[in-house]
């Protein structure tokens, strides 16, 4: 980002980080401006990246898509070439609904949803262990989420002052 984040664009970042469905004008009143400024400021965070999207958040739950399993995944060889192949195909895979390079015994940690635990079996077995990629999985079922954000802690940021009471 060329300017640096003062106050105001960390609370606008804060309340559509939690409320992507508030308006230009609810966010606008809620920070002290105008809604034209304020439309430029969330504009300019859009373009330079620091807004990524704008999403709405189901509960899997109500949805039957409430059985969720972390997994270690370690390649059988971790070869630049496995390794974007592995990714590829994760990318293309509804599931997984987190991926990230990790460090230690496992190359990835992998965050899966599905219906059940068939379901989940049925998944692992043909579409993780169908890629030939992987040499050993760790599975762990999540009995109960303690607590799941998407919000990221602008707390730590310099320019952040908190408005929420």
């Amino acid at each position: 980002m060329s300017e640096p984040l003062d106050a105001v664009d960390a609370k606008i970042l804060d309340f559509i980080q939690h409320d992507a469905a508030l308006s230009v004008a609810e966010i606008a009143e809620r920070v002290g401006l105008s809604s034209s400024p304020c439309w430029r400021r969330i504009k300019r965070l859009e373009d330079s990246g620091v807004i990524q999207r704008r999403v709405t958040i189901l509960d899997r739950d109500k949805l039957g898509l409430g059985f969720e399993v972390y997994c270690s995944v370690k390649l059988s060889l971790p070869s630049k070439d496995n390794l974007d192949a592995f990714e590829a195909a994760i990318a293309r895979l509804p599931e997984v609904v987190q991926c990230a390079t990790v460090t230690g015994a496992a190359d990835y940690e992998l965050r899966i949803v599905t219906r059940d635990m068939h379901a989940f079996d049925t998944f692992l077995r043909e579409r993780i262990l169908g890629l030939g990629l992987v040499s050993n999985i760790e599975s762990r079922i999540v009995i109960r989420s303690v607590k799941n954000t998407t919000a990221a802690p602008l707390g730590l940021i310099s320019a952040f002052v908190d408005t929420r009471d």
